[in-house]
């Protein structure tokens, strides 16, 4: 995307209503003022709230918010260039239950009450394979505390990828830490059973992951 475009779409998202874009210091400060207010204040409601970390283009957080109308989601990114798209097809449709949020994933609970979300979903993260990018892992220990600051009891976790390592590390890793596992599935398309909202929502690169023959593999599980 030229640099044209990308100042287009970061002006654009100024004027949406759905984009919030805190600063960093608002958040670590403390005056970032949604924080334990989304309900009352974004979606005037008192309905379930759905994060969806890293949500590139918004496609997910779009079509989760098109199946499940009494539910809000959120779609997270520091790249507002690319949920623009999201964003701007919320609004074109009348889309009042998807919001997005400019942030670093690192800074999660800067930006939610404790206790404010209900389910989060990671849809296609970067693995980060290599050993000493382990600390950007979004399933990795840290995070998950992160999560747990955030998330009511019970509440729910959502890992959709096409990385075989990222699905095979997370198991282990909950496994590990004693936290429940309630479904697992290491290829969605080939085996019966899966979840509607895994395999009836499809992102662009989860098309172009289907068509190189990918296995997409799913995780939901809850922390303890």
């Amino acid at each position: 995307m030229g640099s044209k475009n990308k100042l287009k779409r970061f002006k654009e998202n100024e004027t949406f209503g759905n984009v919030y874009q805190p600063s960093r210091q608002d958040l670590v400060s403390g005056n970032f003022q949604l924080k334990g207010n989304w309900g009352s204040s974004v979606f005037k409601n008192d309905n379930p709230i759905v994060l969806e970390l890293g949500c590139g283009k918004g496609e997910y957080t779009i079509g989760l918010a098109e199946k499940f109308p009494d539910k809000n989601f959120i779609g997270i990114d520091i790249k507002g260039a690319r949920f623009w798209r999201g964003a701007k097809t919320a609004i074109e449709n009348s889309i009042n239950n998807a919001a997005f949020l400019r942030i670093q994933i690192e800074l999660i609970e800067h930006a939610f009450g404790k206790q404010e979300v209900d389910e989060i979903w990671i849809t296609f993260p970067d693995p980060q394979i290599k050993y000493k990018r382990t600390k950007h892992r979004m399933t990795n220990l840290n995070f998950l505390q992160r999560y747990k600051t955030i998330l009511k009891p019970n509440g729910l976790i959502h890992l959709k990828t096409d990385s075989e390592f990222m699905h095979g590390y997370t198991l282990g890793l909950l496994h590990g830490a004693g936290h429940e596992v309630i479904y697992a599935n290491h290829d969605v398309y080939k085996n019966e059973g899966s979840p509607e909202e895994v395999i009836g929502i499809q992102t662009f690169y989860e098309q172009s992951f289907l068509e190189q023959n990918k296995p997409i593999t799913y995780i939901r599980f809850k922390l303890s």
